[in-house]
Order: structure tokens, then sequence, then C-alpha cells
């Protein structure tokens, strides 16, 4: 599965986009930063509602595909323009965390 087919579900908007070419290669939900620091595996989609600047510095030590924001969770724009400047792809959802994970499992089968 390549991001372009998560930036791609109607579920999700982006926030900030990055490579779409870029493999995806897992799903990753969790909500506590030390635990996704040191079990996040690289290439996957991190399903989250930390919606803080510590989530991109996660992120990007993990190499994380992308994030998704659920719960209607948003970042501010100064952590938002911080994403692109390191290249950290940010979508954002309305939907709980286990649908928008099963969504992108069913699309992807992930």
């Amino acid at each position: 599965m390549k991001l372009q087919d998560i930036m791609d579900l109607p579920e999700c908007r982006t926030l900030v986009g990055a490579d779409p070419d870029r493999e995806v290669t897992k799903i990753f939900c969790c909500d506590l930063l030390s635990i996704a620091m040191s079990k996040a595996p690289a290439g996957c989609v991190w399903v989250t509602v930390m919606g803080n600047r510590n989530t991109l510095a996660v992120a990007s030590l993990t190499e994380a595909a992308c994030i998704v924001l659920a719960e209607g969770v948003s970042l501010d724009e100064g952590t938002l323009a911080k994403a692109g400047e390191e290249g950290i792809a940010v979508l954002a959802t309305e939907l709980p965390v286990f649908d928008i994970a099963l969504e992108i499992h069913e699309a992807g089968g992930l």
C-alpha cells in the first residue's frame, strides 16, 4: 500500500502531504508516546489522538510513514509547518481510532 492510497480515503483529509509513493507497511494504533517511541514500526501509519509537537518527534524517530489524527484532533499551525519541513505526512479524520484503522486495513490489506 502507498501513502497516496491513505490520502485518497474519503474519511481522511490531508493536513500535510509527503511522498505519495512511500510504502506503508503496517497500521499502528497508540496514544502513549513512550510506547509509540519504542514499538511503532518504520513505515507504519500511526493512528492516534495525540495532537501535539511531541507526536512529530516520535513519528520522525520511528520513521512512521504518516500520522493519522483520529476523533477530530488536529495540530496547531506551527506544528503543521514543522511537519511539512520534516516531510511527515499528517492526516485527520473524525472517525474513532479503531474505525479509521479498520478502514485503512480494508483499503490496503495491511
